[in-house]
């Protein structure tokens, strides 16, 4: 489905990407875990045509995508869920999910009403502003305005971040029941969420894959491990 080859990416002297490789398959759910400055980041955005590539391929469903405007990639089926929420605080709800749904204004209707039984909370919201929003509601609506767009492929940057525990559980409940319908790559903070949803990890240091590990080929305890500090 997706196919990441030998993946670089510059911001100036700094190097974000340095040869990262991985693939996805259809209905993965994957997780991305790294410490801070890894790159993850900057690998979602350069799925998403949102950072400059220096070198690399990325394929999806077998065509080259590399040079693909951030338009035309979500038209291909890609959606990203960025860090910090990054809605749009002076438009209502409704008006962001509307925007989420430009690439299928046709099926808006279907999916408004997908999305919401999905979030039951933003349909009590619906004409409110944005921004005020708890964070965690905020984070709900940052997922269903992705979702609007009937994606093929979901990107997750930090869902839980700064969320409280039962917000943090009703995220991932959602996530529980999007497993297996959409593709999705997740980078979490947050172990025990993460690991309980995750058919593989991915562990990404320095801006590339240093290991992998396939479903039930891992425990929390050697994640843990690695994750503070143990060679990969």
């Amino acid at each position: 489905m997706l196919e990441v080859r030998e993946l670089w990416v510059d911001y100036g002297t700094v190097q974000a990407l340095q040869g990262a490789e991985f693939s996805l398959t259809q209905a993965e759910f994957v997780v991305l875990l790294g410490r801070n400055g890894a790159g993850k980041s900057s690998l979602l955005h350069a799925l998403m045509g949102q950072a400059p590539v220096k070198k690399g391929r990325i394929l999806w469903n077998g065509r080259e995508i590399t040079r693909w405007s951030t338009w035309k990639r979500v038209q291909a089926g890609l959606a990203l869920v960025p860090e910090g929420r990054r809605v749009f605080a002076h438009l209502s709800v409704r008006e962001n999910l509307e925007l989420g749904a430009f690439v299928s204004p046709k099926g808006f209707k279907r999916n408004l009403e997908y999305v919401l039984s999905l979030f039951p909370l933003l349909k009590e919201r619906l004409h409110l502003p944005a921004g005020v929003l708890s964070g965690g509601e905020q984070q709900m609506l940052a997922m269903a305005r992705a979702l609007m767009g009937s994606p093929k492929l979901l990107l997750l940057d930090e869902p839980s971040m700064g969320l409280a525990p039962k917000m943090v559980q009703k995220i991932y409940a959602i996530l529980g029941r999007l497993k297996g319908k959409v593709t999705m790559l997740v980078v979490e903070q947050n172990l025990s969420k993460g690991l309980s949803l995750a058919d593989r990890l991915l562990f990404f240091d320095s801006g590339r894959v240093v290991k992998e590990y396939a479903k039930g080929g891992f425990s929390k305890k050697e994640v843990e491990a690695l994750y503070l500090g143990g060679k990969p």
